[in-house]
């Protein structure tokens, strides 16, 4: 998705709306709120910040999942959102204070806000397994179902408060009425995994038993699509792809095993015209990485499972992972389209979500043994501090 055209569409929006939605995220003031003393712009909360207790107190005193962070996404270094179960929360001024936004039914999986008013989430019903794709049109205080069938998507983006894509490992789909309606894109056989920076403009890859993985790109909305890349690998699987402009990078998934993955990192600066190989990670357990021929790093952050990617502007892209077996979770990043690669230092967790907003400031939510915690981070990753942190 073309990151950069999201944030100029979002920074619009806010400086158009005068961030009003922020005085109550869309929902009502109440009276304790409105008589609460002013807190001096010099202090900054920790911890929990004082919100979710009692419902954090009847997850615990049901035998419930504790309150835990699934997903997070930032407009900008200062305001941004992180969502779990049954709950959603929000900051406006880069996480000294947070405050309650939404408490209900849904848990959130997935959040999507394309600007501070308008969102979308992939969440089922407390209790459910199903996926919907609900809307909001208040910043998140309220929740519509677009449909009463289980959502389509494993994955969701939206460039503004019409146009999105949704997508799974095998199809890609577009909408440009706000999820209302939804129509295919045609992807080639064997896709498994996608990502579309425009309704014409996308990039798939396809698996071939026995033989690897094809990296594909269509610019005429999926009429036709030219192969850009080959990688042999024997038994392909899974893959992701990550595209801004002629910036283009995709995780090719290896083997796994002993709570290790084998994965290769492929970017590209020029339209997949060439590719560099970024990362080869190769385990005990997992095995070989797809591929062949040198790579910039023998490892990726935290030498575990790869998360999702970030591609910011022309040049720079983020990726998190996490190594659940050593408590680890930890973001890379290439500045220059992968001819140098860096993994940040790691913190406590099992898994992790990232929401880069540029090319130095960030958000990462992970959950450990005994918290799930929001991090920030204004050096890309090489230090996170945490602003948000539900203790269990």
């Amino acid at each position: 998705m073309n990151i950069t055209r999201k944030l100029q569409q979002r920074s619009l929006t806010i400086l158009s709306a005068g961030l009003l939605a922020f005085a109550g995220w869309g929902a009502a003031v109440s009276p304790a709120q409105a008589a609460a003393p002013a807190t001096p712009a010099s202090s900054c909360s920790t911890g929990d910040h004082g919100i979710l207790q009692d419902l954090q107190k009847k997850q615990t005193a049901k035998g419930a999942d504790p309150l835990t962070f699934a997903t997070v996404d930032f407009l900008n270094a200062e305001t941004g959102r992180a969502a779990g179960n049954g709950f959603l929360i929000g900051t406006s001024d880069g996480g000294c204070h947070f405050q309650e936004i939404y408490q209900g039914q849904w848990n959130f999986q997935q959040i999507e806000f394309p600007d501070n008013v308008h969102g979308w989430a992939l969440a089922s019903l407390k209790g459910g397994q199903n996926k919907y794709l609900i809307r909001t049109k208040d910043g998140g205080s309220t929740w519509k179902r677009l449909s009463q069938s289980p959502a389509a998507f494993e994955r969701i983006e939206f460039v503004d408060g019409a146009t999105g894509f949704g997508y799974n490992r095998a199809s890609t789909y577009y909408t440009k009425d706000g999820g209302g309606t939804w129509s295919r894109i045609p992807t080639p056989a064997n896709t498994r995994g996608a990502d579309f920076t425009t309704r014409s403009s996308g990039w798939a890859v396809v698996v071939n038993q026995g033989s690897g993985y094809q990296i594909m790109r269509t610019t005429d909305g999926g009429a036709s699509w030219k192969q850009m890349k080959k990688v042999a690998y024997s038994d392909p699987l899974y893959a992701q792809v990550y595209a801004n402009a002629s910036q283009v990078y995709t995780v090719l998934y290896g083997g796994s095993g002993m709570s290790q993955t084998s994965y290769s990192l492929y970017g590209s600066s020029d339209a997949g015209s060439s590719w560099t190989r970024i990362i080869a990670q190769a385990t005990a357990g997992g095995g070989p990485a797809p591929g062949s021929g040198s790579a910039k790093q023998e490892k990726g952050p935290a030498s575990g499972s790869p998360g999702t990617m970030q591609v910011i502007g022309k040049t720079t892209a983020f990726l998190v992972g996490y190594q659940p077996a050593a408590q680890m979770v930890g973001t890379g990043m290439t500045k220059n389209n992968g001819q140098a690669w860096s993994n940040s230092m790691t913190v406590l967790g099992f898994e992790g979500v990232i929401s880069f907003v540029d090319h130095n400031q960030g958000w990462l939510a992970v959950r450990d043994m005994n918290s799930s915690t929001l991090y920030a981070t204004k050096d890309g990753g090489a230090s996170w501090k945490a602003k948000f942190a539900f203790e269990f």
